[in-house]
């Protein structure tokens, strides 16, 4: 169990938007997606249409806890070496175990080639490729993805330098505030509509901006700014439902709707464990303790796993069969083997590149 001041709603919400994301791909690629959907249609289908929505979590609990890591940087006298060391540092931080995952997934690539036929394996993968992944270039060079959800590390890093540089260069975070909404109602309303600005931060700012309105919200000491940040918090809640009446975006629903359970619970501990409790009860606690840290990891390994459970589909011929129970039970071993992986790849590199800083 983790010390008492600990976020319980925070690890809630990675481990379980970690785990609907392995799901969503899961119901989104390969034949085993296609078979399980035989035996369990509505919730293979409902997996594959709103299980992507999970991103919104990541976004909003991102902008969340940005804020707090970044809210102790000074403001009103930028300094580009501190910016571009705690951008750097933010690079460094994602980079270790994301490249691990990436080496691995194409290896299992390269396995799935000689069996699976299908168009989520991709095709061979170019140096330029993989290069401009570990920069997390891929999105604006418009290259292929190697990997399932890479896409995101390189929307939080560029969400990240944004907000660092704009918390060093504002003296009055209420005119930062300021800003910062009215950007992401342009997010929200246009930009966020518009498939070409997928690869850029401007696209995911608004749900990274009620996040970080959620935190100053709830625990900004300057009370002009906090209920500043709480006024536009529910101001941009009301310009979603207002816009919802036009045309419904449910991820923009989802978004402020986790912004504000930030903002009422974001600083819920983990309750205490008693004598009387159930084991249940010490055995889901304990369980979300252990993953939350983990849950990046897992988010990177996956699709490797996805890889190979659809390899062995193939290359076994169960797949000739259509058998529904092989492909669920294959689901349920990628999950098993990616929280496994998890563990190790949070162990043996994230850990230990944590100490990679300049």
């Amino acid at each position: 169990m983790k010390k008492d001041n600990s976020l319980f709603l925070i690890d809630l919400l990675k481990v379980s938007a970690a785990l609907l994301i392995i799901l969503h791909h899961l119901s989104s690629y390969g034949q085993i997606a296609v078979d399980a959907k035989l035996a369990l249609p509505m919730l293979m289908e409902y997996l594959y249409e709103y299980g992507r929505y999970a991103v919104q979590i990541f976004l909003v609990m991102a902008g969340y806890l940005a804020t707090q890591s970044l809210m102790q940087l000074p403001n009103n006298q930028f300094n580009a070496n501190l910016a571009l060391r705690i951008i750097i540092n933010r690079y460094l931080r994602l980079f270790a175990p994301y490249s691990v995952a990436l080496v691995f997934t194409i290896a299992c690539a390269w396995i799935a080639r000689f069996w699976v036929n299908d168009e989520f394996v991709g095709e061979q993968e170019t140096l330029a490729q993989f290069v401009a992944h570990l920069f997390f270039l891929q999105g604006i060079l418009g290259l292929d993805s190697i990997s399932a959800g890479v896409w995101y590390v390189a929307i939080d890093w560029q969400l990240y330098s944004v907000l660092a540089i704009l918390l060093m260069s504002f003296s009055s975070y209420q005119a930062l505030v300021w800003l910062l909404s009215i950007v992401s109602i342009s997010s929200l309303l246009y930009f966020n509509r518009s498939s070409q600005y997928e690869a850029y931060f401007i696209y995911f700012l608004g749900a990274y901006s009620l996040g970080m309105l959620a935190y100053l919200a709830k625990n900004y000491s300057d009370h002009q700014v906090k209920n500043l940040a709480k006024l536009l918090l529910f101001g941009l809640g009301v310009v979603i439902a207002v816009s919802s009446f036009q045309e419904l975006w449910a991820r923009n629903v989802l978004a402020w709707c986790v912004a504000l359970v930030l903002y009422i619970w974001g600083n819920t501990t983990y309750p205490a464990i008693r004598a009387d409790d159930s084991i249940f009860k010490k055995i889901t606690l304990q369980a979300i303790a252990w993953a939350s840290p983990r849950s990046y990891c897992a988010f990177l390994i996956h699709f490797a796993f996805i890889l190979l459970a659809n390899t062995i589909y193939i290359a076994t011929g169960l797949y000739v069969h259509a058998h529904a129970m092989m492909a669920i039970s294959l689901m349920i071993l990628v999950v098993i083997t990616s929280v496994i992986a998890s563990n190790y790849l949070y162990r043996w590199i994230e850990l230990p590149s944590a100490k990679l800083k300049i």
